[in-house]
Formats: structure tokens, sequence, C-alpha cells
């Protein structure tokens, strides 16, 4: 038998080249810039810009323009530059509910964005709930209807409200506190009888330096006019749309601030600023 090591040793430079062209190819193309994200969407992936321990670290600040995001999903929730307010995104519109007053605000595209997750929602499963729970209960309800624990999840909750309970948080300045110390001073709503949407997402918990760990809820009043991050309901009837999600896309910060950071896991300061 011929021994063909001699001649292998000769073709390696140039078979370990064209494997190097090839990893740049396929980097290049998976690391499109985001205003190029409309010819890569699709519905079974969530687009998140940074991560929520960057957003604990008290990162603010990034490049990410709504009209950017808009290209990545119809249904969303996140913040704004500085922190100035929460974002709720539902079929294709943005909303800022600012801490001053509790109203929502349509958001401009040039505005920036240092953390959101979007989705092109598209719902797998619906159910009607005709019952009187409040939050835990809700999200109980919610456990049974999710098929695995290893998936994302998009919600899309639609209907009659007795009592919702939200927050939002003020514009910050530099340099920035961390989000632990923010959440000290948010500003709380309070409605009665309201119709409106719940917005939101859940990860598994292998996502936990990534995103939020389970259910994270946005609120928006039917009528558009009031909102934030929810902290308490109790429904009276509702419908809830799930859309199944197996993929992720993650965009990181370019900034120097968040290469320097130090983003281990800080679980009990999440539990703290969430709820």
């Amino acid at each position: 038998m011929k021994n063909f090591s001699f001649g292998f040793e000769k073709l390696k430079p140039v078979i370990y080249s064209w494997l190097f062209i090839f990893i740049i190819a396929v980097s290049a193309n998976s690391g499109q810039d985001l205003d190029n994200g409309k010819a890569g969407r699709r519905s079974d992936i969530i687009f998140q810009n940074s991560t929520i321990n960057a957003l604990l670290e008290g990162l603010y600040d990034d490049d990410v323009t709504f009209e950017q995001l808009r290209k990545h999903g119809n249904l969303g929730i996140g913040t704004f530059n500085r922190l100035d307010g929460e974002m709720v995104a539902i079929d294709g519109e943005f909303y800022k509910i600012k801490a001053a007053d509790g109203l929502a605000y349509p958001v401009p595209g040039n505005e920036k964005t240092p953390f959101s997750v979007v989705a092109d929602f598209s719902a797998d499963s619906s159910a009607i709930l005709e019952k009187s729970l409040n939050l835990e209960e809700l999200l109980k309800h919610i456990d049974t209807l999710l098929p695995s624990g290893n998936i994302f999840y998009a919600f899309r909750v639609e209907g009659k409200f007795s009592y919702v309970k939200t927050r939002s948080v003020l514009p910050q300045e530099k340099p920035y506190p961390r989000l632990v110390e923010v959440v000290k001073t948010q500003s709380v709503f309070e409605f009665k009888d309201v119709e409106g949407y719940l917005v939101g997402f859940w990860f598994p918990f292998y996502m936990k330096d990534i995103n939020v760990p389970g259910y994270h809820f946005h609120f928006l009043s039917k009528d558009k006019k009031k909102g934030g991050h929810l902290l308490g309901c109790r429904t009276s009837k509702i419908r809830i749309e799930i859309d199944y999600i197996s993929g992720f896309r993650l965009l990181l910060p370019e900034s120097k601030d968040f290469r320097m950071m130090h983003l281990e896991s800080k679980k009990s300061e999440l539990d703290a600023v969430e709820k």
C-alpha cells in the first residue's frame, strides 16, 4: 500500500487556507449588518440586542435604533437609551411608557435602545381564560400550556383585567447607577377595570445571564395610552396566544464599556429588579 502522508503534508497549507476562507465566509454571513435583518427574517427567531446582565450593570446606551429593530419583529419589550421608560411593541407598533405619567407614546424610528427583545409573532396555540386570577396564578396556568421547558415562547395576551399594576423608570444621568438602585425610585401605576394587552416572553433557565429566566411581561392598554413593566394583575376574561420559538439571535454592543464589563451571574439582583 502506498504511503500518502508526504503528499498530505504538502497539501495541508492549501487545505487550511480554504478552511479559513470558508469560516470567514460563514461568519460574515451570520453577522450581517443590522439593517439587513429583513433578508433573514424568520417567524421562529427571537432577536435581542445586548444582555440582561449588561443592563443590570448600568449599560444604558447603545446604537441600535427602533427603525432597525422593527425589521426583526412586530412584538416585543425593552427599554430606551438612558433607561428612559419601558418599551412595548404589539402588531408592529412601538410605544414608550414614561415614568413621569405612565402614559404611552409612539416611538420614533431614530430613537435608540440599549436592550430590547422582539419577535415576528405568529401564534402556535391559543386559549380563552374566563377566571379571576392574580399574576402568580395566571403564570401557573400558562405553565400548563407550554409543551417544553427547553425552547422560547412569545406571548400576546388580550382581554379584560379588573386590576393591573405596572412600573416605569426615569431617564438616568451619567455616571449611571446600577439597575438595582434605579428601581428603588421607580414610578408605580395602578389601573382598574381596563382592557389591554400583556406582551412578553418566557426564557429557559439556561439563558439566565442573557435574558430574564421565566416570564417577563409588559402591559399596554387597548387604547394605547398607558402601560408599563408588569408587576401585578387580576384577570377577568382574556385570550392567551403563544408562539413557540426555537431560534435566538443576539447582537452584542460594540462599545468599550460593554467589553470591559464583568458580566457574572446576578440572579438575586435580577429577581429584585423584575419583581
